[in-house]
């Protein structure tokens, strides 16, 4: 059946107006992927609706002429969650940014999918409150991507990812029709469905507003840079820590390759170059205990081999040791044409043995990776560093960042930790479940989406996205239905 697209661009325009609706060519390129911008493809038309009423008159559009959507934030995502399918519809939610409500007695803040993450925090910064969940693209991501990712971030060893801070939703299911899940209150009666579609990838519908908890600002807050000779003996000091039942705010390690490039890039001058790895240990609390923890932190870096250990203690130098940390990835287009990153977890007490087995398969396939992740809960960020230019060289990329995540499940971990599934990694699902997991899955997708027009062709395996899940659902699948 053929579509009819004049129709349907007339109805979406009678909807958003003419600005909101994107048909040109020069226009839908700036859309054609998200931060993972090794995949691409041309969505037939964006529009940017500004209010729930809008979204929803969108959908029932989608519905109506049995036309795929697919929601997008800020386009930061980096596992192709918002990659557009061939005669799609894109929803941009980056102008719907108002801060709805500030409730400051009942520790809630209630905001619209476009609100930028460090807005929230922003908004009740002066009140002595903060939002958690804090990616390194906090400056630009939105708390709408944010959602649709459960997106983590520096500070999520001690509290949590962006789940744990989500109460409640506003959400357009695949039909049109508008829902509200949860509220202000941490716990509701009947089925969590405010869980289920935090971290669903758009698939289960678009979220057109958050109810995101805050907390209040730590008393005492200190940063600890210790560096070593290997990246094991800083996985092992993490470990260490861990045991130790100290509970940072947040632990990172960064490698010699990110360390330079960053130095290169941001020039701080707080980063020794010739460390092997450094390792940034956040403690916070009230006053009487924090310098209890620094001197305990201290002593079991040193006891696994660091160099030496300093201390951040005023905010500006905090600053200046974390703004390194989430420059990392930008910084690594200072020493490479082109690289690409994974996401994958694993148990804390696996990583030296992971980081050992993950230089061997760096010089096993002749492409360096920079190493930079949250150490505290496992959440590995290996970035494979290498030169598009040159035939045939992406497709050993993309082997070696598969191996580096199957390298993950077999320790115990995780393919994805806060970076999503998406178009990237759906492939790799059935390495890390079986078949009546990912059937169950299929079928709470079909509950929400009985059409398959919400993000298609993300998170669950199909033919089309990747060979590898073809062949499995062939043989393992027979009778399955994914989207």
């Amino acid at each position: 059946m053929n579509t009819p697209w004049p129709e349907i661009c007339h109805a979406l325009e009678s909807i958003v107006g003419k600005r909101s609706l994107l048909v040109r060519r020069e226009e839908l390129l700036v859309y054609e992927c998200d931060g993972l911008t090794s995949y691409r493809q041309r969505p037939k038309v964006v529009v940017l609706p500004r209010s729930t009423a809008q979204v929803a008159a969108v959908v029932q559009v989608c519905d109506r002429y049995r036309v795929p959507f697919v929601p997008r934030g800020a386009g930061t995502g980096l596992s192709g969650g918002a990659l557009p399918r061939e005669n799609s519809i894109l929803i941009v939610t980056t102008l719907m940014k108002e801060i709805l409500r500030v409730d400051l007695e009942n520790r809630v803040v209630v905001v619209q999918p476009g609100v930028v993450n460090d807005w929230v925090t922003q908004a009740v910064a002066g009140a002595g409150f903060f939002y958690a969940p804090d990616p390194s693209s906090q400056v630009v991501c939105s708390i709408g991507g944010n959602v649709a990712e459960n997106s983590g971030g520096v500070h999520c060893l001690k509290y949590g990812v962006t789940t744990n801070h989500v109460l409640g939703l506003e959400l357009v299911l695949p039909t049109g029709q508008i829902v509200h899940l949860g509220g202000d209150t941490p716990e509701g009666p009947g089925y969590d469905l405010t869980g289920l579609v935090v971290g669903a990838e758009g698939t289960l519908g678009i979220v057109t507003a958050v109810t995101l908890r805050i907390l209040p600002v730590p008393e005492a807050v200190r940063v600890l840079l210790a560096d070593f000779t290997t990246i094991q003996a800083a996985g092992a000091a993490v470990s260490a820590i861990i045991r130790s039942g100290i509970l940072p705010g947040g632990m990172e390690i960064m490698d010699n390759l990110s360390i330079n490039a960053v130095e290169d890039v941001v020039a701080l001058g707080c980063y020794p170059r010739d460390a092997a790895a450094i390792l940034l240990v956040e403690v916070d609390g009230s006053a009487a205990e924090i310098q209890t923890l620094c001197e305990r932190v201290e002593t079991l870096c040193l006891a696994q081999g660091a160099r030496q250990v300093s201390v951040a203690n005023t905010s500006e130098q905090r600053l200046r040791l974390w703004k390194g940390r989430k420059a990392a990835f930008a910084a690594a287009g200072h020493i490479s044409p082109a690289y690409y990153v994974q996401d994958g977890v694993i148990p804390p007490s696996q990583l030296s043995l992971v980081l050992g087995r993950i230089e061997q398969l760096s010089r096993e396939y002749g492409l360096p990776v920079a190493n930079v992740f949250h150490a505290g809960d496992g959440n590995l960020h290996p970035l494979i560093l290498y030169d598009h230019r040159t035939p045939g060289t992406f497709e050993r990329v993309e082997a070696l960042g598969g191996e580096i995540l199957k390298l993950c499940v077999d320790v115990g971990g995780s393919i994805s930790g806060e970076h999503g599934i998406g178009a990237d990694k759906a492939c790799y699902m059935p390495y890390m479940f079986d078949p009546a997991d990912l059937e169950t899955m299929g079928w709470v997708r079909r509950v929400f989406d009985p059409q398959g027009l919400a993000n298609p062709e993300k998170v669950l395996p199909t033919p089309r996205t990747c060979g590898e899940a073809s062949q499995t659902k062939a043989t393992q699948f027979p009778g399955l239905e994914v989207f």
